[in-house]
């Protein structure tokens, strides 16, 4: 792939979260993307920044993990914003963090919207309990209603989203609008209409027809879940519409102009695939996309040195530990001592001489300064000095091929870029160097927020 598709080519758009985090026309960033890509550190730590840079900032997570919580040093989150200690806060900045309780906050509108007999009533029905603990598209809804809740009381200035983990990126999405029609639906509305239905004939009227269908479901649900439903409906009468209504203000919310996409994603193909996807769909629901982040991307401080050199390199090694290197004892291979005859010389008279057979010494001589003889240390043979330099060989070929390992998974995670940025160049990316460990406290996050900012550089990282 030609370097000019490069994230690093100049032609790129480089994302540069500083401005917009201090944009006070800002008022929402949401992280987005596939699963485990980093999307609750990438939040904690825009939040983290974001604060220490002057803002009022609230941090919702919808990560069960409690990861946020942690690495902010709070025990635990739960569906009110506490606030964080220990930020730099000589900028006049807050930060607060939240982890959504989804049936908690279902149990809010129900108490806000329903008298306290009928709220009652509602929550300790058996199909809400169900509905509001794991109803499909009922935690991104519920995320939305808390967006929704926390933007109205207008505490802070900037509120930063963690998405949920949903297996496709569309969820987040789809589902508000899912539930809000479940709720404001077909089934919903024959369900309720019994009890709008004025006067006997009305009644009469329906009551062929609704035993019909009453009687199938309850064949298909079980006559207990359909009694539940029924009378979740009749309790949920006047509520139904606001459930519609709020899905839809939302969504409006989402694609205001103070609002932020933030799609996470990691160098990897089936996650930048995904970002795509969500880039496009973005797009065409005109929601405010600011860039892109590339999370965990791998660098190196030797990347003149070729995958193929490092190689190569190691394989020379190797070879060299097969073969002895050394001079080896040259004067016992040619001595008479060795087995070797030495050659008859001529006398004057020409005659041959046999050689005599007293043995011979080879005259002393001073080694040189860099022979093996200087270098090995008092004490040692030859053979110790011999094992040390095999295994040094052995741990340099060691280290040639991790090195050789890494430059290669820079190529991969490079053209995967590339692939991407060819798609779609005018997306801003920013780039975030992985680190050596995971992040589990403030001085973590303030990390990830430094490397956010700097741009499209992971040159160096772990």
């Amino acid at each position: 792939m030609a370097s000019s598709l490069s994230l690093n080519a100049t032609d790129t758009h480089v994302l540069d979260v500083d401005p917009l985090i201090d944009d006070l026309r800002t008022r929402i960033v949401v992280c987005c993307g596939s699963g485990g890509v980093g999307k609750t550190t990438t939040a904690a730590a825009l939040g983290l920044r974001a604060a220490e840079r002057g803002r009022k900032v609230v941090v919702l997570t919808i990560d069960p993990a409690r990861r946020l919580a942690q690495s902010m040093g709070i025990d635990s989150l739960d569906n009110t914003p506490r606030r964080v200690k220990g930020i730099d806060d000589t900028a006049g900045g807050e930060l607060h963090a939240m982890m959504l309780d989804m049936k908690r906050t279902f149990d809010e509108i129900v108490e806000a919207h329903a008298d306290g007999q009928r709220a009652e009533a509602i929550l300790g029905n058996p199909f809400y309990q169900s509905l509001s603990a794991g109803f499909a598209g009922t935690q991104e809804y519920m995320a939305m209603e808390k967006l929704g809740q926390l933007r109205a009381q207008d505490q802070w200035d900037l509120i930063v989203v963690d998405t949920p983990p949903s297996r496709s990126a569309l969820d987040f999405l789809d589902a508000p609008k899912r539930l809000g029609s479940f709720l404001d639906g077909k089934l919903i509305r024959v369900l309720m209409a019994p009890a709008k239905v004025g006067g006997r004939a009305g009644m009469k009227f329906l009551n062929v027809g609704m035993s019909m269908m009453t009687g199938a479901l309850g064949k298909l649900l079980g006559g207990q879940l359909l009694r539940d439903v029924q009378t979740f409906v009749a309790a949920m009468d006047t509520m139904f519409g606001g459930f519609r209504t709020r899905a839809d203000a939302t969504f409006k919310l989402l694609q205001a102009p103070g609002t932020a996409f933030l799609v996470v994603a990691a160098p990897e193909r089936d996650a930048l695939r995904e970002a795509a996807y969500f880039v496009e769909r973005l797009a065409a629901e005109d929601m405010p996309l600011a860039g892109l982040v590339l999370n965990r991307v791998h660098g190196s401080g030797a990347a003149q040195l070729s995958a193929e050199r490092a190689l190569a390199a190691a394989e020379n090694l190797d070879e060299r530990g097969i073969v002895d290197q050394g001079g080896g004892n040259v004067e016992l291979r040619t001595s008479p001592e060795a087995g070797s005859p030495a050659p008859a010389r001529d006398t004057p008279d020409g005659h041959a001489q046999t050689p005599d057979k007293t043995p011979h010494r080879a005259p002393a001589t001073t080694p040189a300064p860099n022979s093996p003889a200087t270098s090995t240390p008092a004490g040692a043979t030859t053979d110790d000095a011999t094992t040390d330099r095999t295994a040094t060989d052995q741990l340099t070929a060691g280290l040639l091929r991790l090195h050789a390992e890494r430059m290669q998974l820079l190529a991969r995670e490079q053209r995967t870029r590339d692939r991407f940025a060819a798609l779609h160049p005018e997306v801003a990316v920013t780039e975030v160097g992985a680190l050596p460990g995971d992040v589990h406290d403030l001085a973590g996050l303030r990390s990830i927020g430094d490397r956010l900012a700097a741009g499209a550089d992971p040159a160096g990282a772990a």
